[in-house]
This record gives C-alpha cells, structure tokens and sequence, in this order.
C-alpha cells in the first residue's frame, strides 16, 4: 500500500455531517475552515452545523435507540473489533491526518493512534461483560433481580488535543454498552473524528447509532440537545470553566454527566529519587502531545538536594529538541493549535519571570509561519507565579523546591483541580504514602505517563466527575433497574 499524503488523506476524509447513516451538507451549506497549525493555512473545509442539524442528529439517534439497545452484546463488539483491526490497519492514515490538523510530530500521532484504537479492543471485549445480579431478600419472600440497560442516547462532547484517542474513549464504551450518540468533535481537530465515523459505518455500526455534528457554533448546537428531554447523557472533555457551564446546562434535565476537566498536574521529585529517571519521566510528562494534555506536567518541585543536577539535565534534554512542522523527518515538538495558545503561554511565562523565575533553556515562541513555542524550562519559580495556579497547555516546565515531603505535599495539593499527580521516589513506603496522600484521581510512580485504556481515567475536585476506560468506563453508559419478585 502507498505511503499516505496529504491530498490523499484529505480527500479521502468526507466533509459533511453523518446524520441516520447518511453524509449530508449542513443546514444552508455552511462550512467551517480547518487550520493547519504549522503554517496557519487552511487544510479544508467540513460542514458547519447550526441548532437544525444537531436536533436531527438527536431525532436519528433517538430513533434508533431502541434496537441498538437489543442488539446482541457480542455483536456490538464485534463492530468494535472490527474498528480496531480497521484503524490499526490505515495506521498511518489516521496519524498523517492528525498531524495536518493538530500539529503534534508523526511519532507521536502513530502513538495515539494505537491508543485511541486500544479502547476500541477493550470495550469490545467488556460488551459481552455486562453483569447483573441474583439475590433472595433477607425474609425470603422475595427474589431480588438487578439488571444493567444502556443509559440512552449521549451527547459527546470532544477537545482538539487528542483528535482519535478522547473519541475512541467515550464511543467505545457507548457501543459496548447499547447506547447512541451525537458526536460534536472540536472544530479545530474534526477531521480526525470524520474518518473515525467513516470507519465504524464501514465496520458495520448501523444508522443512527453514532451521529456527527461538525460545528464552529457549539453553543447554539448542543445547549438545545442538553436541554431536550431526549438526552440521557452528556460527556465532556475539555476546559473546567466550559465544563461548569455544561453541568448547569445539564441540571435542568438532571442528565447522567461525564467531565474530564482541566488539570495542573505536580511532578514531585524527592531527594531519593533516580534523577536520570525522572527526567525522563519529566520529559514525557511535560512534552508529550506538545505539553498540550491535561495531563502534562504542570509545576515541578524538586527537593532541594537534588534541584540544580536535575534542572541542569532537564533543560539540557529540552535544548535538544527540534521544532518545525510535524510531518518533517527528525522534528520532535510541533506548533500549539493557534495563536491564542501562544499568547497564553507567553504570558504566563513573562510573569514568571517578572517575579523572578530563571530561564534555563528556550523562553520564547518562535516567529511564524505556524504557532510554535520554545521548549523551556524555569528554575527558581517563586509559588506567587501564575502558572502555578494556571494550566499552561504548552511546553514550558517551572521548577521550585521544596525541602520536606510534607511541603511537597501541600504544594502538590494546593490547588482546585486534581486530575494526575508524578512522584519519583526510590523508597516504596514514601511511594505509599504520598500517593495516598496526593488529592488525584491518577498517581504516576517512577513514570511520566500514567493513561491506559485498562485503567480508570479521570480526576477529582475541579478536574471533573466519572471514569473513562478500565472495568469503570462502560459503567458511566449504563443503568441499574431493580426488578423484585414475590414468590
């Protein structure tokens, strides 16, 4: 088979809305402009949703609900599987794509693309694991019968960092389980989620169980699908302050809710620690996805013993990496998604440093074309710094240190959210300890990526409510009915 190209993956991904199993222009023929993030040129166009399309995108998955509901377990994984085995196969398809769209470098794409299409294996093979239960009542008059049924049609609200992977994670678990969907892709990042769809209509998923809505009008699509007594469900992953005005939204019809939020993730380094190790750690902490992930890496204390040698290796493996557009051979940190993303991080960088932090390595973003940032890090971060209280979402890593594990501790946990805590240690009490007591919903020990699709992802406090993945994953898509009967 040919290596893809990119006229080749963008003509082979379509560009309107999947609605009851058929591609159809939006309302008015309205269109929206994909980005490339490397150069600031439009890659292509997609369809542009309004409030009209979303509402027959809820109607198509209402009305095939019911079926897809008794659809046989190991049929609706066999649809999964066969997804899987499919994106496995156009591995490098998916990647060239997601490249185009989000930036990130080629290695990296083929890396989420196994792991997106991991959770469809996964779910395919809990579809078949649905349990309920048989008891007597404590009198024995009575047998008691629990049963787990699909939620319902779900509202999937997905971000642009991980085009294939925060997919995969929420349709997966809905297949497996019996329920239908909208899908609403972010509008920097839809082609990605548009080949997706292709895929499972060609692996045999029937009309209507998935739908997808590309929109640049996201309130004035999904405010009425949340708000209509249709919805059963509404997940989210994306900002925290987005996701507050969901979960209000979703209030009024008291909907089953799904938020993976912001994060400001600790990488805690103690003085006992492998050095070398944790900078490695630090390394895919801080700059996998471009330091675009909720999470990466967001502040670094490192004990004092150890701050300097472990700062020193740190910038110096940063130095080394190489910046430019992700499908150029040997280019290891890609663009941000915009302009608005540079700026920010720009400027939590500069107040850093205005109260002051100490530039060890790169500290500013590079002159256009396209939307690209130095990898930095900063020594001496003082506590009153912005981006210890701020998600960064770029590659920039600040580092300040602590002197004991109490202090880590306390810094660790001062703030609002809580999705993914890093600690490297050598001491298996002090791993203990610490994990338990980090207010996180994820814990990495002496590694610096902790998601897989065989463990429950998800955080607490500001960071959100509900799992994905792991045996938790499909319980957020199902329902327990309770059934007693008299003997």
């Amino acid at each position: 088979m040919p290596a893809p190209t990119q006229k080749s993956v963008l003509d082979a991904v379509p560009k309107q809305l999947l609605i009851g199993g058929s591609w159809r222009d939006a309302a008015g023929a309205r269109t929206l402009s994909v980005e490339d993030p490397a150069t600031g040129r439009a890659l292509t166009d997609v369809a542009d949703a309004n409030a009209a399309d979303g509402k027959a995108a809820l109607d198509a998955a209402v009305k095939a609900q019911a079926d897809w509901a008794t659809t046989a377990p190991r049929e609706r994984g066999e649809i999964l599987r066969a997804a899987y085995e499919r994106i496995t196969e156009r591995a490098d398809e998916f990647a060239l794509l997601m490249t185009l769209e989000m930036g990130k470098p080629l290695a990296e794409s083929r890396g989420e693309v196994a792991y997106g299409a991991e959770f469809f294996r996964w779910f395919s093979e809990e579809a078949v694991r649905i349990h309920g239960q048989w008891a007597t009542s404590p009198d024995g008059k009575t047998r008691l019968m629990t049963m787990r049924q699909p939620v319902g049609p779900v509202l999937m609200i997905t971000p642009w960092n991980f085009p294939l992977a925060m997919g995969t994670r929420k349709i997966g678990p809905a297949v497996a389980s019996g329920c239908t969907m909208v899908v609403k892709p972010a509008h920097q990042t839809p082609l990605t989620m548009l080949l997706l769809a292709q895929v499972l209509q060609e692996c045999g998923l029937p009309d209507g169980v998935l739908n997808l809505v590309t929109t640049s009008h996201t309130g004035e699509v999904c405010e009425p699908l949340i708000r209509d007594l249709r919805l059963r469900k509404l997940t989210f992953t994306g900002s925290t302050e987005v996701g507050r005005t969901l979960v209000e939204q979703s209030a009024e019809q008291l909907l089953r809710v799904s938020m993976e939020l912001g994060g400001n993730a600790p990488f805690l380094v103690f003085a006992d620690a492998d050095v070398d190790r944790a900078v490695e750690g630090a390394m895919l902490a801080k700059m996998r996805n471009i330091g675009e992930a909720c999470t990466a890496a967001n502040r670094f204390y490192v004990h004092e013993s150890v701050a300097e040698e472990f700062s020193e290796k740190f910038a110096a493996r940063m130095s080394q990496l190489t910046l430019g557009k992700g499908t150029r051979k040997g280019v290891t940190v890609g663009p941000l998604i915009d302009a608005k993303a540079v700026a920010k991080v720009t400027e939590l960088l500069d107040d850093a440093v205005g109260k002051g932090a100490r530039v060890m390595t790169g500290g500013e973003p590079q002159k256009g074309p396209g939307y690209f940032f130095q990898p930095t890090v900063l020594a001496d971060v003082p506590t009153s710094a912005r981006l210890q209280k701020e998600e960064i979402f770029g590659p920039v890593a600040p580092v300040t240190t602590f002197s004991v594990e109490a202090e880590a501790v306390r810094m660790a946990n001062d703030t609002e959210f809580g999705l993914v805590a890093y600690l490297f240690t050598t001491d298996l009490s002090r791993a203990v300890r610490v994990s338990e007591a980090l207010e996180y919903g994820m814990v990495g020990v002496n590694q610096g990526i902790v998601s897989n699709p065989a463990a429950p992802f998800g955080g607490v406090k500001h960071s959100g409510f509900g799992r994905e993945g792991g045996f938790e994953g499909i319980e957020e898509y199902l329902e327990t009915k309770y059934v007693g009967i008299a003997l």
